[in-house]
């Protein structure tokens, strides 16, 4: 039986990734997110599509072949959640379902993701990213909630 889990959860990290990535993660077209390091992370995280757009040309190559207008996606909020269930190495057949090209693979390592799944509201986190990794509803330093 799946676990439910009810929004926003307090415990669950969230990764910040730029638009059109993000957007193509949720469509689960994007099942490999490309990092310069591994990570020992698995199970459910948040996916917060940062503010700013990916401009790469393979970005907006991404967003061309899907279909999307990169102007209309959300920015600055936690959108969707997605499970990561392994990080290895990147390789030259990792780049389709990364979505970059055979060369940017070099030296770099895939976070297979896997159960995208949209939020049915966007949440707006209470605490900004500040890493690759960052809690949107506890400080960073003192990991304790934010007092309403």
């Amino acid at each position: 039986m799946t676990k439910r889990i009810s929004h926003p959860d307090h415990s669950l990290p969230a990764l910040g990734i730029r638009q059109p990535w993000a957007e193509l993660i949720l469509r689960g077209e994007k099942t490999i997110e490309i990092r310069s390091s591994q990570t020992q992370i698995r199970g459910t995280i948040y996916v917060y599509a940062s503010r700013k757009l990916a401009t790469t040309p393979h970005a907006v190559k991404a967003a061309l072949k899907a279909g999307i207008d990169v102007t209309t996606l959300p920015t600055g909020i936690l959108v969707g959640t997605v499970e990561i269930v392994d990080s290895f190495p990147a390789a030259e057949e990792h780049a389709s379902a990364a979505g970059v090209p055979a060369e940017l693979l070099e030296g770099k390592f895939g976070w297979k993701l896997a159960n995208p799944k949209r939020l049915k509201k966007r949440i707006v986190p209470e605490y900004l990213p500040y890493g690759v990794w960052f809690y949107p509803f506890v400080r960073k330093n003192s990991g304790t909630r934010k007092q309403k």
